[in-house]
């Protein structure tokens, strides 16, 4: 089986509207959510074993306080192309990780993340399917399981969420 944990970056900034967009970091709101859930997935024992980031200065500091917040050591991968890509190129992405990796954290931004969590997610739990289609806000995690040995054989829909967790949902 493998994993694909989607984080949506924590909330970003806008205090500096000139500030070129991938440069712009989080605001107060985001420096909270983040670590929060750099705890749930400590806690829920989701390690991941490789995380792939989006280079942008919100989606990079996100994971420095997830990551810190985690207390693990996880190889990263920090991809500009990240920032623009379409659903499509990141399951391609996904689909080149390594057969070691079992587990994912792809940081990034929407419309792209949501888009491919309701792409990937052809089953999963009531509750957890109707909170993604409600809104996939900043800080926002979907846990997905495929029944696969390789990466190479994820499919658009062959996805379960089994988890979908928003930064208020957490203590």
């Amino acid at each position: 089986m493998k994993t694909v944990l989607l984080l949506r970056h924590a909330k970003s900034s806008w205090d500096r509207p000139l500030l070129d967009d991938f440069q712009r970091p989080l605001a107060p709101r985001g420096r909270k959510a983040a670590p929060r859930v750099g705890r749930y997935l400590g806690r829920a024992g989701l390690i991941p074993d490789r995380v792939l980031c989006s280079g942008a200065a919100r989606a990079v500091e996100t994971w420095e306080l997830v990551s810190e917040a985690l207390g693990a050591d996880v190889p990263v991968e920090f991809q500009d192309e990240i920032y623009h890509a379409s659903p499509r190129t990141l399951l391609e992405i996904l689909r080149t990780l390594p057969g070691t990796v079992d587990s994912v954290l792809l940081i990034g931004h929407n419309p792209t993340f949501e888009s491919l969590a309701h792409r990937l997610a052809g089953s999963g739990e009531e509750a957890a399917l109707d909170a993604m289609d409600s809104k996939f806000p900043t800080a926002a995690l979907a846990i997905l399981d495929f029944r696969v040995r390789r990466w190479e054989e994820l499919e658009e829909r062959g996805g379960f969420l089994r988890e979908f967790v928003r930064p208020k949902d957490l203590a």
